[in-house]
């Protein structure tokens, strides 16, 4: 393990203890507390930087240690032996199976005398710590989309009542581009977040591998570092759109650091450009967010020398999985226990399910039109969904043989049955 190097302040001490008080290098080590070669070392350092004591006026600390312990050269530079693209460098290696190993290699082939590998790595490495946070991940093409929802809101002003509803705004961003989309939507609720992704997905024109989420309620029921839980419906559109689903670790903010500063940019880019402007209605409002992504996905990033957009199309857009057909149908499940009366409530009505199943519990699939009844992840049943509230819909297949029959003992039905009989039967009034 290399020697930790003795503070500023104790090499200003180091010296007066040379130079004033004229004590010998063993001695100054017992005081100090470190090494004779330590010692030995120090003072090889001063004479070839010059230093006595007192030390120069107006020296300060970060003076003295480049005089102690100055800067290597940079390695010089010419025609045959110029500096790589570190920007060039970077996007290539978001693509999938490229190292820095082959980028090297393709370096060298065209300048021959250029540089070694070691140095290649260390500076890129340098130059990769001095650039924004945003670039010190690496993501391959099409493989992540970071989501989540801004901290500050928008109004919308319904124009009817005056009545001011602040607006969320979802933001997204992919991985390996930066590439950023921004929707605003009434709530975080499971209905709006589903929503919202239906949109990202088809402005971006494909799905990512992964979509990286935080622990919001509408994406994580169990947010579990190692195993979370996954919203039934989140997950199901995620099976329909062929992505999965990756839940960053609670109070993990670096997990999805992507999103975190494009959150940044967005609420400067867009809800900063629109505070002075009033919208009365949420397709007016995400009429003007869309025009400010159109432009911030154009603009040059400074450490790329390319747009958002450019990048997108170049490393994200070709590996994007195609979107199915129909877009994703919203639905939301519940967990229901069969009653007694082989029905199970849903919104206030209750749905028939088949009567061996009494007391058993079920999963609801619930959309704008249809419920539906699963049990051990089979369909039992299917349902019209009712406009009212407080009925029954029964099918008649779902009740015991018993029940039917004392269901047909309607006046309608003692009646057919008297016909069968005879006239008079049928006539017949008590």
């Amino acid at each position: 393990m290399p020697t930790l190097r003795l503070s500023m302040r104790r090499i200003k001490e180091f010296l007066r203890l040379k130079h004033v008080q004229g004590l010998p290098e063993r001695a100054i080590a017992r005081t100090l507390g470190i090494s004779n070669g330590a010692v030995h070392s120090y003072l090889r350092r001063a004479g070839a930087a010059g230093l006595n004591w007192p030390l120069p006026a107006g020296m300060t600390d970060e003076d003295l240690e480049l005089l102690l312990f100055p800067a290597p050269r940079p390695a010089s530079q010419s025609p045959q032996r110029p500096v790589p693209d570190w920007g060039y460098v970077d996007k290539e290696l978001r693509r999938r199976n490229v190292t820095r190993r082959l980028l090297w290699d393709e370096y060298r082939a065209t300048h021959p005398d250029g540089f070694g590998h070691t140095w290649f790595c260390t500076t890129y490495e340098a130059w990769k710590g001095r650039a924004r946070p945003s670039m010190r991940q690496t993501h391959l093409g099409g493989e992540k989309v970071f989501v989540d929802f801004a901290g500050d809101t928008i109004d919308v002003i319904d124009p009817s009542n005056g009545e001011v509803q602040s607006m969320k705004l979802f933001v997204a961003a992919m991985g390996a581009s930066n590439y950023t989309y921004a929707e605003a939507c009434p709530s975080e609720g499971l209905a709006d977040w589903i929503r919202v992704h239906i949109n990202l997905f088809a402005f971006l024109g494909g799905a990512p591998t992964f979509v990286v989420c935080d622990n919001l309620k509408a994406a994580v029921t169990n947010p579990d570092r190692h195993d979370p839980g996954l919203n039934r419906t989140y997950a199901e559109m995620a099976s329909h759109y062929g992505t999965a689903i990756l839940a960053a670790r609670p109070r993990r903010p670096k997990d999805k650091a992507k999103v975190e500063v494009a959150v940044q940019v967005a609420e400067r880019w867009i809800l900063a450009r629109l505070r002075n402007q009033r919208f009365f209605s949420l397709a007016e409002l995400n009429a003007a967010i869309k025009i400010l992504v159109v432009e911030l996905n154009a603009r040059q990033m400074r450490d790329f020398g390319a747009s958002r957009a450019e990048l997108f199309a170049e490393l994200d857009k070709p590996k994007l999985t195609k979107l199915p057909d129909q877009a994703y149908a919203f639905a939301r499940w519940k967990r229901c226990r069969v009653g007694p009366d082989y029905h199970i409530e849903i919104d206030g009505h209750w749905y028939s399910a088949p009567y061996r199943l009494i007391r058993e519990l079920v999963d609801a699939r619930i959309d704008d039109r249809t419920i539906e009844i699963f049990h051990n992840g089979r369909r039992i049943a299917s349902h019209a969904r009712a406009p009212n509230r407080r009925g029954h819909t029964t099918i008649a297949d779902h009740m015991p043989s018993a029940h039917r029959r004392y269901g047909q003992w309607t006046p309608a039905g003692v009646i057919a049955a008297g016909e069968r009989i005879g006239p008079s039967t049928a006539a017949f009034r008590p």
